[in-house]
């Protein structure tokens, strides 16, 4: 009987290895040409928001928050090479409006989206405040390097209505406050500045100008062209005069498009040519302290991915058109149903929200030449894809999660630093594995990083094409189920180096 057992392991071990040498023998295998001699765009930061959940979770125990800093901004690796965070290197802090001192008065219902003034005079507003400037300070610790302080709305104390929404679609704030607000914001750069130790490097003083901000879902402000350069006029005249070395971002648009046509939004689109075309009325390209980049967010332009790619192509043409612009995608979540291929609502710690995410940033980077990505919301309590960390609706305590949309966010931010050059990464023999995206970083030590998405359920095998490459070692951290920014172990980088399927691979020579 014993024998009998031991012939019948034998047989399925036998199997077994014929099984993977046929999954080898049969594994695709593409080469991907490197020339770090062609470059494209200078990569400034990879970056998240703080809005709105940090104000609370800031408040939280310190063993929690310390953690949840770690994964955000942390750039220390075990002894093992295991990455402890995903390095973001810039963050978004929410300059609030006060609809959290207004509480129930202001209009908007849900406590969690209502945010805190920096001139916070109760008590519960002035601790969910503390909470922001925990953050700011734990990520300044971790070696984050660049800051940028946005509004959804102006200060209740200087709109029209006295909320932090808008009435009937209205831009809530007149011209003749827009020296207010200016005066305000400057107070704004030095009072966080005195408390933290932070000097906001950009402040964002409109968020998603095109939408009405009627429902008093959230603080937000509608604004016009016109509008918003009238704003931006007033910004750059005060901060001038102050000598502040803040730069000022516009215009965080609604959706690409509105940047390089009209659309549905006819006195709010076309933002390249308003902006930075010279001869425009609403000329801002040769004032101090505006950033000479514009902003917008990737929501509702990314599927079919045929249409994704073909946008990204015209939104980098309008940007070509102007010499020296960049183009910053500044927010960012999985919203709305994606033309079917993927659902905003429930939320998704998994790999298919994560491979959406990386198909997102890499067309963002490799297509519309983004100088910088930023996320959305950080750390949410909701149920919807919207968050890197995840965590329960309590002020206080609570439990978390990580996602591995943070993971996969983080093979790019994690190893793509400031300063980072995209270089040409071209995939000679894409037609045989279908839904393999790579791009190629340089960064300014000259280290050379290849980011792999391989939506597909195979593996792949890859083999780089770089003239450099012989002597020198690759490195490989994947994200996939099994793990998050896994390290590989050292191999020579001319050899075929194995890509799971459904990860994100980053190779780092």
């Amino acid at each position: 009987m014993q024998a009998m057992k031991h012939v019948i392991l034998l047989l399925c071990g036998a199997l077994a290895l014929q099984s993977v040498v046929a999954q080898q023998q049969h594994r695709t295998s593409v080469t991907v040409d490197i020339d770090p001699a062609i470059s494209y765009q200078t990569i400034h930061n990879f970056a998240a928001s703080d809005a709105w959940s940090c104000q609370f979770a800031g408040n939280w125990p310190d063993s929690k928050r310390n953690r949840m800093a770690d994964w955000l901004f942390s750039t220390d690796t075990s002894a093992t090479g295991q990455p402890a965070g995903i390095g973001l290197s810039m963050w978004r802090f929410n300059i609030g409006a006060g609809s959290a001192e207004q509480g129930a008065a202001s209009g908007i219902k849900d406590e969690w989206r209502r945010a805190p003034s920096l001139e916070a005079a109760d008590n519960s507003s002035k601790k969910k405040l503390e909470g922001q400037y925990w953050f700011l300070q734990a990520a300044l610790q971790r070696g984050v390097q660049q800051f940028l302080g946005f509004l959804n709305s102006p200060p209740v104390q200087f709109t029209t209505n006295g909320k932090a929404f808008a009435t009937n679609g209205n831009c809530n704030i007149s011209a003749d406050r827009y020296a207010d607000l200016s005066a305000y914001l400057v107070q704004a750069i030095q009072k966080v500045k005195a408390a933290t130790g932070v000097q906001f490097n950009y402040i964002s003083p409109v968020n998603e100008p095109q939408w009405d901000w009627s429902d008093g879902g959230q603080e937000g402000c509608p604004y016009n062209n016109e509008q918003l350069a009238g704003l931006v006029k007033s910004l750059s005249a005060t901060f001038a005069a102050k000598q502040l070395s803040t730069r000022i971002l516009v215009a965080e648009a609604g959706k690409i498009n509105y940047l390089y046509e009209l659309h549905d939004k006819k006195d709010k689109g076309e933002q390249v040519k308003n902006f930075f075309g010279k001869g425009s009325a609403n000329y801002l390209g040769n004032l101090p302290n505006v950033q000479h980049s514009i902003a917008a967010h990737s929501y509702f332009t990314t599927s079919p991915e045929k249409d994704q790619v073909a946008m990204r192509r015209r939104l980098a043409a309008s940007i070509a058109t102007i010499p020296g612009l960049e183009f910053w995608q500044s927010e960012y979540c999985i919203l709305g149903d994606n033309d079917g291929e993927i659902n905003g609502s429930g939320k998704d710690l998994g790999m298919t929200a994560a491979l959406y995410l990386a198909r997102v940033i890499h067309y963002d980077l490799t297509v519309a030449n983004a100088a910088a990505w930023q996320y959305w919301l950080a750390i949410s309590p909701y149920d919807y894809k919207d968050a890197l960390i995840y965590i329960d609706k309590q002020a206080t305590d609570g439990q978390l999660q990580d996602s591995k949309m943070l993971w996969v966010l983080g093979n790019y931010s994690r190893f793509i630093r400031p300063g980072a050059k995209r270089i040409q990464a071209t995939v000679k023999d894409s037609a045989a594995h279908n839904g393999l995206l790579v791009s190629g970083y340089r960064n300014t030590d000259n280290s050379v990083n290849l980011v792999v998405v391989n939506s597909k359920a195979e593996a792949v095998d890859i083999k780089l094409n770089y003239q450099h490459a012989k002597g020198k070692q690759v490195r490989s951290y994947t994200t996939s189920a099994a793990g998050s920014l896994q390290p590989g172990t050292y191999a020579n980088a001319d050899q075929p180096v194995n890509i799971p399927g459904r990860s994100v691979v980053t190779l780092v020579l």
